[in-house]
Order: structure tokens, then C-alpha cells, then sequence
């Protein structure tokens, strides 16, 4: 089984990557929550060409994936839910929800350390909503994520299908709550009990601050419950509401090369969270 999981893990994750990126651009298109938005030419080229370059540059940076971990700590008995005789469906619910919550946790530091927020902040630079704006994040930032998330997965000892699991669910769950996509509002307010949905991510990237640092979760919506950083809706609504921060909001800055160097361009920061007013 854990030969077969390591084996076919990258075949997986691109397949369900591909069939989702693709059922969600036609959702977009048949079914659009926002319109008038700038236009997929202007931003799909940078935003694609990032997940490309992430891509490589995980393989060839991080030889050790996520799953790769995860078999190690099964063969060597390390990790909490190794120590635990547990079913393997109750081990595996329990690591999904833990790296979960670490997700989460890393979201909101990545809002509050300033540092971190200069490499975050290309995610929110994005002119619009999409499907594309799920994979947008500075290869800098996907590294660390990586990183956090090794050293979550060596402490907790998951269950490997559930690492996998998990990692199929981060991606799919992230291009259907970036989607510019259209739910009935009474079904929206029902799923958002659970899972995160599209409605409830946008107003994260909205342009004013008090809305950014809000609805961190990509998964389980209980967690900016719990935590106290859901927030319902927009001020300005939808389809009125400015996506983006104040900084970098010219189509210049949706190239590729522009995307990368955001990090080291000085601008005026009101984002990170302990600088709220």
C-alpha cells in the first residue's frame, strides 16, 4: 500500500489538480459571481507560470515530500499517532484536521509577522478572483509552507493516506474557494458551516485591511469561528468590493518577473495585523 501511495502520488495530485483547475474555469465562465473583473489574458500568464515554476522548484529543493514524510515516520515509529493504536480511519480523520489547524495557524502568522507578510502579500496582489489566484503564492513563501508542514508531519507521526488525503483536499478546496464562482446564496450559508466557500474567502482579499485579516481558513470553516476571524460578508458586497491591497494595482504588476520581486519592493504596509488599527 505505501509503495503504491509513494509511487503514484504525483500522478494523483496532478490528476485531481487538472480535473478540478479545469471544472472550475468552466464554472467560472457559465456561472460568474463577480464580473468586470481584469481579464484572464492580463493575469492568467503570471499566475500560471508561478504554480510551473513552484512546481520545480519544490522537486528540486525539497526531494522529500509530504507523503514521502509521512512513510518515513510509519517505518520508524516516530510521531505522536505513532505511540497511539488508533484505526487507521480515526488516525487519519484526526491528522487531517491537525494539519488543518496548522494550516491556519501558519495563514494568520503569515498576516501578522511582517517579514512574512512581504512574501504572502503577492498571493493578495492579484487584480481579481479566480481559480488561478489559489495556486498564487511566492515560490519563497511555498518553500516555508513546505517546510512548516514537514516539521508538523515529523511531530504528529500521520498516517500516510491521510497526508496524501489531505494534500488532495488543500489543492481542490483552494481552487473552489478562490473560484469566481456562483453558489445559491441559501446553500452557500449552509456549506460555509463546514467547508470554506468561495463567497467567504473573497472578502480575504479584499483591499481593506480589516477584511484581509479575516477568514483564514482554506479547508474546515470552524477554525475563524472558533478563533474569532470569520466575517460574514464584504462592507462594499461582492461584486462592488476592491480585490487586492493598496500597493502594486497596475497591470504591470501581474507579469511574472514583476510577481517575484514583490517581496523586496518598499511600499507602505497596513496589512500585517499588529499594525491594525
Amino acid at each position: 500500500m505505501n509503495d503504491l501511495l509513494l509511487g503514484n502520488e504525483v500522478a494523483i495530485r496532478l490528476g485531481f489538480f487538472a480535473a478540478i483547475f479545469a471544472f472550475m474555469a468552466i464554472w467560472e465562465v457559465l456561472a460568474p459571481r463577480r464580473t468586470g473583473q481584469v481579464t484572464r489574458r492580463s493575469r492568467w500568464l503570471g499566475n500560471l507560470g508561478i504554480v510551473v515554476l513552484n512546481t520545480l522548484l519544490l522537486r528540486f529543493v525539497m526531494p522529500t515530500t509530504a507523503v514521502g514524510l509521512a512513510l518515513a515516520t510509519e517505518t520508524a515509529g516516530w510521531g505522536l499517532l505513532q505511540q497511539i493504536d488508533l484505526p487507521l480511519w480515526s488516525s487519519s480523520l484526526f491528522a487531517i484536521v491537525c494539519l488543518d489547524l496548522a494550516i491556519y495557524l501558519q495563514h494568520v502568522m503569515f498576516h501578522a509577522v511582517p517579514v512574512l507578510w512581504r512574501l504572502h502579500r503577492m498571493h493578495h496582489a492579484d487584480l481579481a478572483f479566480d481559480v488561478t489566484t489559489g495556486a498564487r503564492f511566492h515560490p519563497i513563501e511555498i518553500i516555508l509552507s513546505m517546510l512548516i508542514k514537514l516539521i508538523v508531519i515529523a511531530a504528529l507521526g500521520p498516517p500516510a493516506v491521510a497526508v496524501l488525503i489531505f494534500e488532495v483536499l488543500l489543492n481542490t478546496l483552494a481552487m473552489f474557494n478562490h473560484a469566481n464562482a456562483r453558489l445559491p446564496l441559501g446553500f452557500d450559508n449552509s456549506l460555509r458551516r463546514v467547508i470554506v466557500t468561495p463567497d467567504m474567502h473573497r472578502v480575504h482579499h479584499s483591499v481593506v485591511p480589516q477584511e484581509t485579516n479575516s477568514n483564514f481558513g482554506f479547508n474546515l470553516a470552524i477554525w475563524d469561528r472558533w478563533f474569532g476571524t470569520y466575517c460574514a460578508q464584504p462592507e462594499a458586497g461582492h461584486q462592488a468590493m476592491s480585490i487586492g491591497i493598496s500597493s502594486f494595482r497596475t497591470e504591470h504588476d501581474l507579469a511574472l518577473h514583476r510577481m517575484l520581486l514583490q517581496p523586496f519592493k518598499r511600499s507602505v504596509d497596513i496589512y500585517p495585523i499588529n499594525k491594525m488599527q
